[in-house]
């Protein structure tokens, strides 16, 4: 009889273990096959015609009592080398020759029939699963075997003998068979791999995402048998994941900005192409300006405007272009839905029933769209706009999961951009104010004509306190302030204005540079003082300032903490004026030193802040020398300033400042020799009749005898005074340009005083006269003299000026 081993599957026995051998009736070996003798080390000659119990190490009680050959059982079989094999065995009753019983007996190890069992009960049970796909494949990587033949799997129906092609499309099936084979060839196995695919049957934009793991099959021998693959549907958790990172990204891009637009523009940038192929914001045009939307139901002109869309090239329709308003709508329940701040997905044919006009359609749906949503942004009561965000290419429609997604999308998005609307609004505000506080951006004085120019701190900075001034003073010189108060926002400007109330004050005072600057600090220090504990150390400022005398042709300045100037002579050269600043005005009881040069006709002089200086690429060394260059360029002979100052905040380039500019460009001018005459005087009481004569000479030499009468008085009443009550040297001086100045120079510090003398006072009428005959009159101290002075205007005279000869009505009463 010929004895052959059964298949695998007819039991729970393995192929590669299974020894047989055939007994008579008494349990006598017959037959004693190759692999009984392997397992045993026994060979057939020394087996057969031996009872089977010859060959057990103990027989169990169940086959002691049994009265017949067991159908299955466990024994434990003895080896050669003394051991015992432990095995489990199924006897089947065969017919042997003429007609005897026989039994034919299956046996083996019992190890490999408990992992047989174990690997069956496996196979079984990952076949019954609906969310873990399984697939057997052998060495060809043709299926043999898959969970979803039965339809358990979410997916196609996979039969045996069919390829991965003939499920997937050619490029997923060739991808994922390649790792199949890497797996087979090098035995590593590959564990939870995402994986993209796309059904053969299915648009190739409909993907599904597969966590797929596979690891070679062997036999006992240790050789390659095929592949087994598992793969998990996670489609539904990739989305999940990929909202989840879609809400975070809009979290920390949106919003980082506080400009109405570039807000925005991030949120597009976000959505796509995360979420849609296509995305734009329309706002309210009131949010552009920071102000409240005005609120609207039904339709009509929403007053909406394009603030961004994405991606910025694609074939918008000619009705979502940036910054162009959208056209009025009529009044439809989809509308009515999106203004009570419900997010819509809409067909495209929904869309259409929903403008109900085919010029809107054609002006307004994107060209391939095939499912839009629409989702309102709300932020603190107020309807800002819309989002809208559009599938153009084969996939999958918007589905509610995507509409959650976009409300707290939009949600976030709002708040984000009315944030920006608040702080539009805020710093349009101060701006205003700031530029209120300025003083005119272009002056002409016959010392200098200047331009100023103010550019706003960018990026979400607050508005600043920078400030310039020029400042008209007597005798025709003039004063140029530059300065920047610590801190930004509204008290920054509060400051500010303060600030420069207080200096044009002291400037009136005719204060050298670093008496003004020591008094401002003192300022400073008191407005710190009122402030609040907490912010008493944040009130500070920077100062330059210089006052310019166009008659000895120099200017002399003095800088608290501030950048030095930059001179740019009339040759087109240009320096940094070498200058000893002081300390901050916050920080009183330090002495400030005051510096002199000399400017030639048609020298501009430049005074800045430090936001023209410092830059987030280089360090104020490098500003300085960068301004210094601009300026040699820039401020040509003949070239107007303004345009000068333009070019100069135009090489900031497209960055916004990190902090407020302020720049201010004075050209300077010099009054002629021949419009300038000086005496000296003597301390005598005779000097007054010299004066009066040598005024009238050079008054009749200007050809202004239409002041001869006046200014005779004022000579007499100034150098009278001087000679009584000064200090030699004395010395009159007369300047003409559009006004006559005159000017008595004397060594004492006393201060004259103007008082209303009684009917009976013989003296203390000598300023009076003055005050009278001028247009204004003052006292300018220096170290070591003093300065009365008094101007006349030139092309224009009062009416009850007379001619000479006749009497001045009021001086008839004194």
């Amino acid at each position: 009889m010929n004895v052959s081993s059964p298949h695998a599957g007819d039991g729970p026995f393995a192929l590669d273990s299974l020894t047989a051998a055939v007994l008579d009736g008494q349990g006598v070996v017959l037959r004693w096959t190759a692999a009984a003798a392997e397992l045993t080390g026994l060979t057939a000659e020394e087996v057969c015609g031996r009872p089977v119990h010859d060959l057990l190490a103990d027989v169990p009680g169940e086959l002691c009592t049994a009265t017949g050959m067991p159908a299955s059982g466990r024994v434990r079989l003895r080896h050669r080398s003394g051991d015992t094999i432990d095995v489990a065995f199924r006897a089947t009753r065969v017919e042997g020759l003429e007609g005897s019983t026989e039994f034919l007996v299956l046996a083996s190890p019992t190890q490999c029939v408990t992992d047989h069992e174990q690997g069956v009960a496996l196979l079984r049970a990952l076949s019954s699963q609906d969310r873990i796909g399984m697939a057997l494949h052998d060495m060809d990587l043709t299926i043999v075997r898959s969970n979803a033949l039965s339809g358990n799997f979410r997916g196609p129906l996979v039969q045996p003998g069919s390829r991965l092609r003939d499920v997937l499309s050619a490029e997923d099936a060739e991808s994922v068979e390649g790792v199949l084979r890497q797996v087979l060839e090098t035995g590593v196995p590959v564990v939870r791999r995402a994986q993209e695919v796309s059904l053969r049957q299915a648009p190739a934009a409909r993907k599904r995402a597969l966590s797929l793991s596979a690891f070679r099959l062997e036999n006992a021998r240790g050789c390659p048998t095929g592949v087994a693959a598992l793969f998990i549907d996670t489609t539904e958790e990739l989305r999940a994941f990929r909202h989840l990172n879609l809400a975070r990204e809009v979290t920390e891009r949106v919003g980082r900005s506080l400009d109405v637009e570039r807000t925005a523009q991030e949120l597009t940038d976000v959505l796509v192409p995360a979420l849609g192929d296509l995305a734009a914001v329309d706002l309210a045009h009131a949010v552009f300006d920071g102000d409240e939307p005005p609120k609207w139901l039904g339709g009509g002109d929403l007053h909406l405007r394009n603030a961004a869309m994405a991606p910025a090239d694609a074939p918008w329709p000619a009705g979502i272009q940036r910054g162009d308003p959208l056209p009025p709508l009529r009044d439809h329940p989809v509308l009515r839905r999106w203004q009570r701040g419900k997010t819509l997905i809409l067909s495209r044919d929904d869309y259409i029933a929903a403008l109900g006009d085919p010029w809107l359609v054609e002006f307004l749906l994107p060209k391939g769209s095939h499912s839009l949503m629409l989702a309102p942004l709300y932020a603190r009561g107020l309807m800002l706009g819309n989002v809208t965000a559009a599938r153009v290419r084969p996939s999958d429609p918007f589905t509610g999961e995507d509409a959650d997604l976009m409300t707290q999308i939009a949600s976030r998005a709002a708040l984000a951009i009315d944030n920006a609307r608040r702080y539009t609004r805020e710093h349009r505000a101060a701006v205003a104010l700031q530029r209120r506080l300025l003083p005119p951006a272009t002056t002409d004085t016959p010392a200098a004509e200047t331009a100023g120019v103010y550019l706003p701190a960018g990026g979400g900075a607050e508005i600043g306190g920078d400030w310039f001034d020029a400042i008209p003073l007597p005798s025709l010189r003039v004063a140029f302030v530059a300065g920047d108060v610590v801190g930004h926002g509204m008290p920054a400007t509060a400051t500010m204005g303060r600030l420069r109330a207080a200096i044009q004050t002291l400037a009136d005072l005719e204060l050298e540079p670093e008496e003004l600057l020591t008094r401002m600090a003192d300022l400073v220090q008191r407005l710190a003082a009122e402030a609040p504990p907490d912010t008493q150390d944040t009130v500070g400022a920077t100062c330059l300032y210089a006052v310019y005398d166009p008659v000895a042709r120099c200017c002399t300045m003095a800088s608290a903490g501030h950048p030095p100037p930059v001179l740019v002579r009339p040759d087109g050269t240009a320096q940094v004026v070498r200058i000893s600043p002081g300390p901050p005005l916050a920080v009183g009881g330090m002495p400030y030193e005051a510096t002199t040069i000399d400017l030639e006709p048609g020298s501009t002089l430049a005074l800045y802040t430090d936001g023209l200086i410092e830059q987030d690429d280089r360090d104020v060394d490098q500003g300085l020398r960068r301004l210094t260059d601009a300026l040699a360029v820039s401020c040509r002979p003949g070239r107007a300033l303004e345009d000068a100052g333009r070019a100069i905040l135009a090489g900031l380039g497209d960055q916004s400042p990190r902090d407020d500019v302020a720049l201010l460009l004075a050209r300077t001018r010099a009054v002629p020799a021949e419009d300038t005459a000086q005496l000296a005087l003597p301390a005598d009481p005779a000097a007054v009749s010299v004066a009066r004569e040598w005024a009238d000479r050079q008054l009749a030499g200007w050809g202004l005898d239409d002041l001869l009468f006046t200014t005779e008085l004022i000579v007499s009443e100034l150098v009278t005074n001087a000679v009584r009550y000064a200090r030699p040297p004395l010395s009159l001086h007369l300047i003409r340009h559009d006004v006559l100045v005159c000017e008595v120079t004397d060594a004492s510090s006393t201060q004259p005083r103007l008082r209303r003398a009684r009917t009976t006072d013989e003296g203390g009428r000598g300023l009076f006269i003055v005050a009278q005959l001028t247009t204004r009159w003052g006292c300018r101290y220096s170290q070591d003299r003093k300065t009365i002075w008094s101007e006349q205007p030139i092309k224009s005279s009062p009416e009850f000026w007379p001619v000479a000869g006749e009497s001045l009505p009021w001086l008839a009463t004194m």
